[in-house]
């Protein structure tokens, strides 16, 4: 079973259509909805020309029944504490937000759909950029 946390920029990425977008979004059997990535979609909609618009075709998207919303729970919070001390032991620190996100996907086991390259630097979490990664 191929489960794949969604980063905001592969939601819109797909919506845009985006040939590779489309393919892994038709590819995974479980779709995770990080309830961050919400937020970020929900705040990028808000006053838009087109807000309407993409709100509907959010919900229409999140009652698939591929969609599974991860909400932030203590157990995020400890995975959130590890990822964040990691980076940090590193000093290579990612924005506070793809934080909350990655710490989802690894709780849930879950690769990450994204084209954020900083997500690569974090132990553990399996990153998806193209149709071929969800082969391996």
């Amino acid at each position: 079973m191929i489960s794949v946390a969604l980063d905001t920029s592969a939601y819109s990425d797909a919506k845009r259509g985006l040939p590779d977008a489309a393919a892994i979004i038709r590819r995974a059997d479980v779709l995770g909805m990080p309830s961050v990535v919400l937020g970020e979609l929900l705040a990028g909609f808000r006053g838009g020309k087109s807000e309407r618009k993409n709100l509907e075709e959010l919900e229409e998207f999140l009652c698939s029944p591929r969609v599974v919303l991860l909400p932030v729970d203590r157990q995020t919070a400890g995975w959130y504490a590890e990822v964040w001390g990691a980076l940090r032991a590193r000093g290579r620190p990612i924005p506070t937000n793809d934080l909350w996100i990655a710490a989802l996907a690894l709780q849930h086991g879950h690769r990450l759909f994204t084209r954020d390259t900083h997500f690569r630097e974090i132990a553990g979490l399996l990153v998806v950029t193209t149709p071929s990664d969800l082969v391996a």
